[in-house]
């Protein structure tokens, strides 16, 4: 097979393109082994929304400590959670 872009037809969706990928095999139209690795550091990793219920006055003392650091109280809050995880998985 000619690994080319040529049989591959115009879409005039995203979905009717996704459709279309979902029944090829991308090998049939592209060279994999000319791939090359990137690195997109710019991109941000999913995240969902939670709901947590926080005593006011420990709720109020986490907005006090994260204007000492100039950060919102929220991104404190997965600072420490990630410090928390990874400190436990050191240990175990």
């Amino acid at each position: 097979m000619s690994k080319s872009n040529d049989d591959v037809p115009r879409f005039d969706s995203e979905a009717e393109e996704r459709a279309f990928w979902e029944r090829q095999d991308s090998s049939e139209h592209l060279d994999w082994s000319k791939a090359e690795k990137i690195w997109l550091p710019n991109l941000k990793p999913s995240a969902t929304s939670i709901s947590l219920r926080l005593p006011n006055s420990l709720l109020e003392q986490i907005k006090i400590a994260a204007g000492k650091r100039d950060v919102p109280y929220q991104s404190l809050i997965k600072i420490w959670l990630a410090e928390k995880l990874e400190a436990s998985r050191r240990q175990g």
